[in-house]
């Protein structure tokens, strides 16, 4: 599986995604529909958008007890999304849930992938807020192989924890890498960041880039300057 970049589309509404994506007109970029457009949307934004012809990653991050999560996910992979996520802190039998709900009668289902900590987490935050008091990136690594075992596709992290994550669960395990700015930005309230290159160079398969791109003054330039130096 190669390489993308996938614009987070962090928008409140319909009319501001389209517009925004009517900018890019035959380009059809890979998209994350988070919670914010998908709780004011509902499912028939991520069917208008597949229909426009882009891939989908369907960010609404799902954590909660096995069943509900089984059943949540039953109702999702009739979207046709390509990627959808969940917790990986839900721990191993709401993953294999997850797991059962997403495939279809037919065996196929969408790429599930599990977030590890959260790139807004410093591992400052982690121990004193979260109790958690092992270095953030063995805890990352700890939470990617449980994904792993539990059949999941591969996780959320930073760019800066690709690498470990690959040695630890392999080269086909998917590291989806949120935390990206270009070198010459404000990393906002972002914690653990990389630029596009440096996040190729430390092994992400997708980066996952928002305001960057979203936020431009011609995100069509950002999203090329994007693939330039991530994927060519």
């Amino acid at each position: 599986m190669g390489k993308d970049v996938i614009i987070a589309c962090d928008f409140s509404g319909k009319q501001q995604v389209l517009e925004f994506l009517d900018k890019f007109g035959d380009i059809k970029p890979f998209l994350k529909i988070g919670m914010e457009l998908y709780y004011a949307e509902g499912p028939s934004i991520v069917k208008e958008l597949k229909e426009r012809g882009h891939k989908i990653f369907l960010d609404l991050k799902l954590h909660d007890i096995p069943n509900t999560v089984k059943k949540t996910m039953s109702v999702l992979s009739h979207l046709d999304v390509d990627i959808c996520n969940l917790h990986a802190s839900g721990a191993s039998a709401m993953m294999k849930a997850a797991l059962e709900g997403l495939t279809r009668p037919d065996g196929t289902r969408p790429l599930l992938i599990a977030v590890t900590q959260l790139t807004s987490t410093s591992e400052e935050v982690m121990k004193e807020e979260l109790l958690i008091n092992a270095p953030l990136d063995e805890v990352v690594a700890s939470y990617a192989l449980n994904a792993k075992n539990s059949g999941v596709d591969g996780v959320v992290c930073s760019p800066l924890e690709a690498g470990k994550i690959h040695d630890v669960c392999g080269k086909e395990f998917l590291t989806v890498t949120p935390g990206v700015r270009f070198d010459d930005a404000t990393k906002g309230d972002q914690s653990r960041i990389a630029t596009p290159a440096r996040a190729k160079e430390l092994g992400s398969d997708y980066i996952v880039v928002g305001r960057p791109i979203n936020a431009a003054e011609d995100p069509v330039a950002a999203y090329k300057r994007c693939v330039a130096e991530f994927v060519d």
